[in-house]
């Protein structure tokens, strides 16, 4: 049985505040243009992780609550912002499934590079929008699968054998139905190449030499057809790089 998200990030917490994938990215870069259109009286970031979309949009609510399922990365969160000069953000252990806060408590909504480790997304999205206000904005930025099924079936697997608190990559299809069928509209969504070095990749989780060459082998194997859909480039020493995809979606509450 695969770790937990909680045992996971408890663990590899510091990894993933260093993290150039989580870090930085053009993801974030554009989040930001997009929340500097508009005046915000709350934000609140889900699964802030290493608490980059937190740092990232401190500037933009004198309230702003970062929740994490994980305590440890709470900490690091916090380290990090505290580090920043960014001392108004408050930090709140909790599921992104059952967050303690009452109805339309927000008016902005911010969840990236976490979703694809919940167990019920529908029970996130329906969270999320009982937690914001009327007309409140919602931001999902998320790895996200193929289209084709073959290659949408291997990524899954990748990414699995990888971390083993990985639930689903759904594709993008998938995310625009689960968000509308939350009530949300969705207005805009962003698709973005997601290039992974698999020596980073395989290093923020902690994985022995050999692990990463049964993984490396594994990649490998796969037929031709996904290893092209996932531009998988090897070197001397087995995989060197692939590439994935991920979006950024813009809904509003009705």
């Amino acid at each position: 049985m695969g770790k937990s998200s909680k045992e996971q990030f408890g663990a590899y917490a510091e990894a993933y505040v260093t993290s150039n994938l989580h870090a930085k990215g053009k993801d974030l870069f554009i989040l930001e243009q997009l929340v500097k259109e508009r005046d915000y009286q709350s934000i609140i970031d889900i699964a802030t992780g290493g608490g980059h979309v937190a740092k990232k949009l401190a500037a933009y609510a004198k309230d702003i609550v970062a929740v994490d399922l994980t305590p440890e990365m709470l900490a690091v969160a916090k380290k990090h912002l505290s580090d920043a000069g960014i001392n108004h953000v408050q930090y709140v252990e909790a599921s992104a499934e059952n967050l303690p806060f009452e109805d339309e408590r927000f008016d902005l909504a911010v969840n990236r590079i976490a979703a694809h480790h919940f167990i019920n997304v529908t029970k996130f999205l329906n969270e999320t929008y009982r937690v914001l206000s009327k007309e409140g904005r919602f931001f999902l930025l998320d790895n996200v699968a193929f289209e084709d099924d073959v290659v949408d079936n291997a990524y899954n697997e990748l990414e699995k054998k990888r971390d083993g608190s990985h639930v689903r990559a759904y594709k993008k299809s998938q995310w625009i139905s689960m968000v509308e069928q939350a009530g949300f509209t969705v207005k805009h969504m962003h698709t973005f190449e997601k290039p992974f070095l698999f020596q980073d990749w395989t290093d923020r989780v902690q994985f022995t030499s050999t692990q990463k060459q049964e993984l490396s082998s594994w990649m490998n194997q796969l037929p031709a057809s996904v290893k092209d859909a996932l531009c998988i480039k090897e070197d001397h020493a087995g995989v060197h790089s692939f590439k994935g995809q991920s979006i950024l979606l813009e809904a509003i509450k009705g």
